[in-house]
């Protein structure tokens, strides 16, 4: 058994909000959901990557992202693709004909103990401007494909932050 190991059976809650907690396990401090898990979308529409952007208090600059979200959370009893499919209706306005599971994982896995679940959106259909919930202001890029790189690099120039989820949806996006 590693230190680490060792010291994760002295876990302490440090502090708790509406949706995080503060915890200490040994000498590592890290946050944890309270309640949620992670989805995130990758969606192409007729060889168009749909990213979202929005503004992200804890870095205070937009950033540019896939849809995602969390499921299971607000006291919702949501299957994981059924939460995924509610996100990405919310945040693009696409609806998804069917959804492939495409893998998971921690995103931050050193300072949180979240863990993303990651699918791929098919057979989009468009019903509304999409936008996000109140509050949100979530803005919709349909960005070609063949250009995708060369927007993002733009968009770092400009000043937006690129959440490397964008990366990881295109390597899925052209492995389709």
């Amino acid at each position: 058994m590693t230190v680490l190991e060792k010291e994760a059976e002295m876990e302490e809650l440090i502090g708790e909000g509406r949706f995080l907690r503060f915890r200490r396990r040994g000498a590592w401090e890290f946050v944890e959901r309270t309640a949620g898990h992670g989805v995130a979308l990758i969606a192409v529409d007729e060889g168009h990557l749909l990213l979202v952007e929005q503004y992200r208090p804890p870095v205070g600059r937009r950033v540019v992202d896939i849809p995602a979200g969390l499921v299971g959370d607000e006291g919702r009893t949501e299957s994981l693709e059924e939460g995924a499919r509610r996100e990405l209706l919310e945040e693009t306005g696409y609806l998804a004909g069917r959804m492939e599971l495409l893998t998971e994982g921690p995103p931050s896995p050193g300072v949180c103990s979240e863990v993303v679940t990651f699918f791929r959106a098919c057979d989009l259909e468009k019903l509304h401007e999409g936008g996000g919930e109140p509050g949100e202001q979530i803005a919709v890029h349909r960005v070609p494909l063949l250009e995708a790189r060369e927007w993002l690099e733009r968009r770092r120039r400009e000043g937006t932050m690129l959440d490397p989820r964008v990366y990881v949806a295109l390597y899925f996006a052209q492995s389709a």
